[in-house]
């Protein structure tokens, strides 16, 4: 085979320690890696843009790429892949929809292309390992997976919770399992029974590790990041939206001299969304959105607003004008939200009415729109939530509804962007 960045000989080291420091010098290590993460995140906006033939990837996966469309990588790709194809670890700070999933997915097929094992693998034991909070954000990993890898003999599967445990098991014992993704609670469940072992983890992704915080998974994620080889023997890619002091935390632990690249949501935000926010009162929100979707028939909309009740109310109030949506909400049963998914992705749907909580699982190509029916309180939600059009570089829009109670909210969302947010009257 043809030499490539994977034959750079990393920061592995020879002894393995058998346990984790969790001492006080973590939090000097967090600091330190805080103060380079600003660093890094002051030349983000700089970062070069590379071709994925420059990585000089294994043919089935350029192959793979070309079949999808992709020619450049986005900024995360051009930051990461680097230092992760060399076998260094890697912290990277972006949102959804920057392709931070294709940048750990290419590191991890091209390792297992470079170098194929020895012998079949015993049942039930991944080389590689990908943590994410949700079931939606783990099967969409497992599906941009088996895309990537659609040229290579390798098994991947994703292993989580509200799906049948028993379908989920047969498949493990079925064939060799190469890529493993999982959500925490079910992957343990596997891993208690002894069904999968991850002694042979040679690299572990953890996604969303923020979001993972924040659904109290950590002391789970804990537990299946310690079955795996000391992180000496392994190779570490760690992502999160945010880095505030936890998460540094978590990464100075999990992590050996880890590469930190950023990608700031003031960039995601404004390069590839333009944004619009619309002056119109509470009780006019309804109709002002029923009329844009017929007017203007945007191709794929998401539009989310502050509270479950509001979704379903929104959906009806749609149906009666005779336009198509579905809700995603977390109190819509998982099958039904995963068909939801399926039929929104395929088009079979143009507009879905989502609730925050289970939008972080959307993770579509092709949304045109986002529009905020509410503001949301916390800035970040806003990111997130526009962050779902736009993505890997395509253009976007969102336009949010800012009626007097949503206008409180404008202050935060104006000193996270670093820019001022300027109100007009509806545009149809």
């Amino acid at each position: 085979m043809t030499d490539s960045p994977t034959t750079v000989d990393g920061p592995r080291e020879e002894t393995a320690v058998k346990t984790e420091a969790k001492t006080a010098a973590e939090a000097t290590e967090a600091a330190a890696a805080g103060e380079a993460a600003a660093a890094d995140e002051t030349a983000a906006a700089d970062i070069v843009l590379h071709k994925f033939e420059e990585f000089a990837l294994p043919k089935p996966i350029l192959r793979a790429i070309d079949d999808l469309g992709f020619e450049q990588c986005t900024p995360i790709q051009s930051a990461a892949l680097p230092s992760s194809l060399a076998d260094y670890d890697v912290t990277g700070q972006a949102q959804t929809g920057t392709g931070k999933t294709a940048a750990f997915l290419l590191t991890i097929l091209t390792r297992l292309w470079e170098e194929p094992e020895a012998e079949t693998l015993p049942l039930g034991t991944p080389r590689a390992l990908v943590l994410a909070p949700t079931r939606e954000l783990a099967l969409q990993i497992e599906s941009d997976a088996l895309e990537l890898a659609k040229y290579m003999d390798i098994g991947v599967l994703a292993v989580v919770g509200g799906m049948d445990f028993q379908k989920q098991l047969d498949r493990i014992e079925a064939k060799p399992l190469h890529l493993l993704v999982g959500t925490p609670g079910r992957l343990l469940d596997f891993v208690n029974r002894r069904k999968i072992k991850l002694g042979g983890v040679e690299i572990l992704v953890i996604d969303e590790a923020d979001r993972m915080l924040d659904m109290g998974f950590i002391p789970d994620v804990r537990r299946i990041v310690y079955q795996t080889p000391h992180k000496r023997k392994r190779q570490t890619l760690f992502f999160s939206a945010t880095f505030n002091d936890d998460v540094m935390r978590l990464a100075s632990s999990w992590t050996l001299e880890p590469e930190h690249v950023a990608i700031t949501p003031e960039t995601v935000a404004t390069d590839t969304v333009e944004q619009s926010f619309w002056l119109v009162s509470a009780d006019r929100k309804a109709p002002l959105l029923a009329e844009f979707l017929d007017k203007q028939r945007p191709a794929r909309a998401l539009v989310f607003t502050n509270r479950r009740d509001q979704c379903h109310q929104l959906q009806k109030f749609l149906s009666r004008k005779e336009i198509r949506s579905e809700v995603l909400a977390g109190d819509v049963p998982q099958k039904k939200r995963l068909s939801t998914l399926s039929r929104f992705k395929d088009g079979s749907i143009p507009y879905v009415v989502a609730t925050d909580v289970a939008g972080r699982g959307i993770h579509v190509d092709g949304i045109t729109h986002v529009i905020n029916f509410d503001l949301p309180e916390d800035p970040e939600d806003y990111v997130h939530r526009i962050g779902r059009t736009g993505r890997a570089g395509a253009d976007g829009k969102s336009i949010s509804f800012v009626s007097e109670d949503d206008a409180f909210n404008l202050p935060a969302i104006e000193e996270y962007l670093g820019a001022p947010v300027v109100c007009k009257q509806p545009d149809l």
